[in-house]
């Protein structure tokens, strides 16, 4: 893989997601700037895949700061709405002015989940991909992660964000918003995926 240099664009106007990456990317040496802090737009998610919104947004940075660029897409795919809300998780939690509100994003999908399956064990999975963008060329790679787990209601923990109040991951008995921030940053849909992208960069 080429090299990225010490500092790298993250592609997102999301402050919990800007946090966790650069606490991961922190261990290599990168300084990481979000994309909000240097004034570029939020470009619109129209891809079919996170992969594709991942390198959308990640080729948009790149392009305008002139430095390499991070993006992550990530949501919540729960089992009992067939893969929903998936790459429209964010989405979920937008009101008709395009607030975001995650306590009634949270309650959308629970109420979804009672009147599709009421008496299936609410399986759910976090997804995240990762893409990283070079600039002029246009060249990125994509790396992909994934945590399993359950949903369960009402929310519980204040220290995540999105839909972390109401996932419990696999063999865990906390939510991802109860937990310690860097137990998450070890066991997430993110950290998969950051482990796949620290293997490369360090081959």
């Amino acid at each position: 893989m080429r090299d990225i240099g010490g500092k790298l664009v993250i592609a997102t106007h999301n402050p919990g997601k800007l946090r966790e990456i650069a606490a991961l990317m922190e261990p290599l040496g990168i300084q990481c700037v979000g994309a909000e802090e240097l004034g570029f737009p939020e470009p619109e998610e129209i891809g079919n895949t996170f992969v594709d919104n991942a390198d959308l947004k990640a080729r948009e940075a790149a392009d305008l700061s002139g430095l390499p660029a991070l993006a992550d897409d990530s949501g919540l795919a729960v089992d009992a709405l067939h893969g929903m809300p998936g790459i429209f998780s964010a989405r979920w939690a937008e009101d008709a002015d395009g607030n975001r509100d995650w306590m009634r994003a949270m309650e959308k999908v629970w109420d979804a989940v009672q009147e599709s399956e009421p008496d299936a064990p609410p399986a759910a999975h976090f997804v995240c991909a990762l893409s990283l963008a070079w600039p002029n060329d246009g060249q990125t790679e994509a790396f992909e992660g994934r945590v399993d787990g359950t949903l369960i209601w009402p929310p519980r923990g204040d220290k995540g964000f999105g839909y972390d109040p109401i996932f419990v991951p696999a063999g865990r008995d906390q939510t991802f918003g109860e937990m310690d921030p860097q137990l998450k940053h070890r066991i997430s849909h993110r950290a998969d995926a950051f482990r796949k992208l620290v293997r490369a960069l360090r081959t």
